[in-house]
């Protein structure tokens, strides 16, 4: 491996940086250092067992004898000290398993929004979603929020988490050729995501998570009211769209959104992630922006 390692050009090191990077990689090392032997004591500890003993139980055999505690070593006085356990930490629970009452304030938070200033400001204070903890930034929109038309993708990835603005990476970087290519950009269309901080390692967001933060996303589109909702992948289709089939059975097919008792035209697509793991899926994106280039033009003379 280290021959292998002395072999690569810059190149061949560029290339696997990137790949670290699309699998989900953000950091090296952590922030700060993990003890294992303190985990370990923690472990032992929850299961009310104690701490295996390198020497309980040892037996002697022919050429060996056992150290009777006269004859053991004295310890050094340079020996640190064994780890002791960490207190644990009363919010922990709290951060990966929200009760009720982070629902309830999520729902509160979002309704009580009167402008998109005013649901971001409620997002920036709102506590209760695990993800804000491990994640750098909120990301909540990008482009013009007056637009006729709404794109709502998954989640933040790496880039975006860096930035605050969603879709900035290489998945933004061919939602912004999807636009072009219909002759949209971030200034004629509103971007933003379900989830408005990154998932560690880009994971899919957990059940909890995205029910966290259907109310702000629901409140989002509202305030924006736009003419057509673009849904960018599973997550934000089957959460706001209410189904259960996948986004392969599903895209190209106009519903509705219904934002309060108002129903939107909604359309489900492929994420630009994924066009870039499967790029022959391209084609039927291809029909699905003409699909919804024709639904603009006619919202334009109508």
């Amino acid at each position: 491996m280290a021959s292998m390692a002395h072999e690569m050009d810059p190149a061949g090191w560029a290339a696997l940086l990137h790949f670290y990077a699309d699998s989900g990689v953000g950091e090296l090392c952590e922030d700060t250092p993990i003890d294992r032997f303190v985990q370990t004591a923690e472990a032992h500890q929850a299961r009310g067992r104690p701490q295996p003993q390198p020497n309980a139980g040892a037996t002697t055999t022919p050429g060996q004898t056992s150290s009777s505690p006269a004859t053991q070593p004295a310890p050094s006085a340079s020996r640190k000290p064994a780890p002791q356990p960490l207190a644990p930490d009363p919010q922990a629970s709290q951060l990966t398993v929200p009760g009720a009452a982070a629902f309830e304030h999520a729902r509160a938070l979002a309704a009580g929004a009167n402008s998109i200033a005013e649901l971001r400001a409620a997002l920036d204070g709102f506590t209760g979603c695990n993800l804000r903890h491990s994640a750098k930034s909120l990301v909540f929109a990008d482009g013009n929020p007056e637009a006729p038309v709404m794109f709502i993708g998954e989640a933040p990835g790496r880039d975006e988490d860096l930035q605050g603005a969603p879709f900035v990476g290489r998945a933004g970087q061919m939602l912004d050729r999807m636009l072009a290519a219909i002759g949209l950009d971030r200034d004629s269309a509103y971007i933003t995501n379900m989830i408005p901080w990154r998932p560690p390692g880009n994971r899919t967001p957990a059940p909890h998570e995205i029910e966290l933060c259907r109310p702000f996303i629901e409140r989002h589109v509202a305030l924006a009211a736009p003419k057509i909702v673009v849904m960018l992948g599973n997550v934000a289709s089957k959460s706001l769209l209410g189904t259960d089939k996948g986004i392969l059975s599903i895209r190209g097919n106009w519903m509705d959104y219904l934002a309060g008792d108002a129903p939107i035209p909604a359309l489900p697509t492929l994420h630009p992630a994924y066009l870039l793991r499967n790029p022959a899926q391209k084609r039927f994106v291809w029909a699905d922006l003409l699909s919804l280039q024709e639904r603009l033009e006619a919202l334009a003379t109508g």
